[in-house]
């Protein structure tokens, strides 16, 4: 049996490509790994978050050391992290160039600002979570920086 260039093409045709049937089964496995892996990555991404906040806290914790020790104070809440920034004038060994990096204080891991409070002996850094309100639970957790290890 002699088989033609066109009786070729034909048997190729016919037995080429999927039916809707296994189109719509690939799509739903797919959309079913993605649900299983997008959730666990979305997990780890809010929890990562989290964890880059406490490290901030205590990179802040650091430069606030490093102003007590030229200034033997800590900055009070009034004047908050923004001393870190711009001399406020009461610290006679203020550091010319300020003690932050290109001068901006870093916001937290979720782009909020970082609330500071302090006496002048003692502070505390506080992230107000995910969520940005205070209290919560889970990720939208209130962080201080004196309950981190």
């Amino acid at each position: 049996m002699k088989i033609t260039y066109g009786r070729l093409m034909n048997r190729m045709a016919s037995n080429s490509g999927f039916t809707l049937i296994e189109m719509m089964i690939v799509i739903a496995v797919m959309a079913i790994i993605m649900g299983l892996v997008g959730s666990n990555v979305m997990g780890r991404f809010q929890k990562a978050k989290v964890e880059a906040t406490q490290i901030q806290m205590k990179q802040l914790g650091v430069v606030l050391d490093d102003f007590r020790r030229d200034c033997n104070f800590y900055p009070t809440s009034d004047e908050g992290l923004d001393a870190l920034v711009k001399d406020s004038g009461r610290c006679k060994n203020y550091d010319p160039s300020g003690y932050v990096a290109h001068g901006k204080i870093p916001k937290d891991g979720f782009g909020n600002e970082f609330l500071y409070e302090s006496d002048g002996n003692k502070f505390v850094i506080r992230s107000l979570g995910r969520d940005g309100k205070e209290g919560g639970d889970g990720l939208d957790k209130d962080i201080a920086s004196d309950q981190i290890d």
